[in-house]
């Protein structure tokens, strides 16, 4: 890139294109200040040198809103695929392509802020479009389907998201044989539906054949073999087998720190999925640990509110609680709760969970006052909503 720079200027477009491709090596790694950094400088760019409509321009949007969108921070990132989605409808037309993208992208936004009608309405037109334009079987239209059902599941839609996840795995496995990574990805979206919907056993079944298919395909190490091995052992959590769910969380865990480095995402997440069962085994000490550690680290790379450290701090709190630790669960849960209040709103659901947390903290200090006005609080806004 700084050759580019050197030979070509700052603003040309091949060099343009090189600071993309870095800033895209940035956030496959998590660095997610690095990425933002270079997908502005890029996108303003391309702004003064293409205008603000040119297909590089609008790319560039996508971009950073994409890692906009990792950090949680989703005002920024809904405001540009809204203004990417509109201006590509007036220039392409509302079935194009990249149009669909676009409505895509926001709706992956939505999901991610839990605004569920808005993602689905967004989610079902994409795919009808794609159904029309592509037909029932294209890639693409797979892909809006099994986008559609993970918001399904997330509702708790579990007939309409299993009905869709059956629908893309039987067309991959036709389309693309029983092995492509396509159709492991389509069995692992449905044994998940059937995990949240406690059919355990349908659900370890097509996860055991994905994780095997997947270790003999791509070997023991490639990502989407540990995500296998991930879902089989929260599989096997869910049933309360624990040393199958350990022995597997200890190898992934492992194996992303060698592959990932210590504060990557995906190392993160099973470092916390480790200390979940350590949790349900009652090993408080492993737990408190690991998820200090995470805590700490999303902190550093996320910031202090994105909702992953927040996921973190309230699970921590938990393992506290858990071991009659009052001060320091107070104290986190504290501080959860105000800056839930801050960024989703007094009433919303997370909002509500912490302050019945805190007021159960309160509640097993003796502070029976101070637990009852959160309590009280609770029910009139829950009533309201």
């Amino acid at each position: 890139m700084e050759k580019r720079q050197q030979l070509l200027g700052p603003a040309h477009p091949d060099t343009l294109t090189s600071i993309n491709i870095l800033a895209s090596t940035y956030q496959n790694q998590g660095k997610w200040t690095e990425a933002e950094k270079l997908q502005v400088e890029a996108m303003k760019k391309r702004q003064q040198l293409l205008g603000s409509v040119h297909p590089d321009t609008l790319i560039s949007m996508g971009y950073l809103a994409s890692t906009y969108r990792y950090q949680g921070k989703w005002n920024e990132a809904k405001k540009l695929e809204v203004e990417v989605m509109k201006k590509r409808q007036q220039l392409l037309g509302p079935a194009h392509i990249d149009t669909l993208i676009s409505m895509a992208n926001l709706a992956s936004t939505y999901r991610y802020q839990g605004k569920w009608t808005e993602a689905e309405k967004l989610q079902v037109e994409v795919m009808k479009k794609r159904q029309q334009l592509l037909g029932s079987a294209h890639p693409d239209t797979l892909t809006s389907m099994g986008s559609l059902a993970s918001t399904y599941r997330n509702q708790g839609k579990w007939t309409e998201a299993e009905k869709l996840e059956v629908e893309v795995m039987e067309k991959t496995q036709q389309l693309l044989g029983p092995a492509h990574p396509h159709t492991l990805t389509s069995m692992g979206n449905l044994a998940s539906t059937y995990r949240y919907q406690g059919r355990w056993t349908e659900a370890e079944k097509l996860e055991v054949e994905a994780m095997g298919k997947r270790q003999q395909l791509l070997g023991p190490v490639h990502p989407e073999t540990l995500i296998s091995m991930n879902n089989l052992a929260l599989t096997y959590g869910n049933q309360g087998k624990w040393t199958e769910a350990e022995k597997l969380e200890v190898e992934v865990m492992e194996k992303r720190q060698q592959l990932l480095g210590p504060a990557h995402p995906d190392t993160l997440i099973s470092m916390g999925n480790l200390a979940s069962t350590y949790r349900n085994q009652r090993k408080w000490t492993e737990a408190e640990k690991l998820q200090i550690e995470v805590l700490e680290k999303r902190q550093q790379l996320l910031g202090p509110t994105h909702p992953d450290t927040l996921k973190s701090m309230d699970k921590l709190a938990s393992t506290y609680r858990n071991q009659g630790k009052w001060t320091e669960a107070e104290k986190l849960e504290v501080e959860l709760m105000e800056k839930r209040q801050q960024l989703l709103g007094p009433a919303h659901p997370a909002t509500l969970t912490s302050m019945g947390n805190l007021a159960g903290t309160y509640q097993n200090q003796g502070r029976l006052t101070e637990a009852e006005v959160l309590l009280v609080q609770v029910a009139i806004k829950r009533k309201k909503v």
